[in-house]
Formats: C-alpha cells, sequence, structure tokens
C-alpha cells in the first residue's frame, strides 16, 4: 500500500477523527483572540468574522463527533 492510501486511511480512522477534532479545536484559540482584539479595537467587522469562525468551528466538530459515533455503532469485525 502507497503512503498516500495510506494516509487517507488514517484520515478516516478512529485516531485520524480525535486528530482532526483536536486540531479543529486548537482554531478556538485563535477565534478566542480574535474576539479579544475585535473587541479591543471595538471593531464590529471583526467580531463578526470571530463568531461566524466559532460557527464554523463548531459544525466541524459536531460532524467529526458524529463520524466518531458511526464508528461505535458499528458492528466489530474482530468480535466474533
Amino acid at each position: 500500500m502507497s503512503t498516500i492510501k495510506k494516509a487517507k486511511g488514517f484520515r478516516k480512522s478512529k485516531p485520524g477523527t480525535y486528530l482532526s477534532i483536536a486540531t479543529t479545536l486548537f482554531g478556538a484559540v485563535g477565534v478566542a483572540k480574535q474576539v479579544q482584539r475585535g473587541r479591543s479595537d471595538s471593531d464590529p467587522l471583526l467580531l463578526l468574522d470571530a463568531v461566524l469562525s466559532a460557527a464554523a468551528i463548531a459544525t466541524g466538530v459536531a460532524l467529526l463527533v458524529r463520524e466518531l459515533r458511526r464508528f461505535n455503532d458499528a458492528p466489530d469485525v474482530l468480535a466474533d
């Protein structure tokens, strides 16, 4: 199996999904800094951008959590 196929398979695996959730939540740190900067500068456009970015992060995490639930609901092939 080529390295690229292994990398694509990792992305669809349970550990890959956990890593995706972690990196997505790491983006929340940048959004929090953006909110602080928007508040200190009294910039409504910057605050709006931060709110929309936070909504995108929340949606991404929700999709990844749903994928994790599907992993848990799938029958285990090795259990038999």
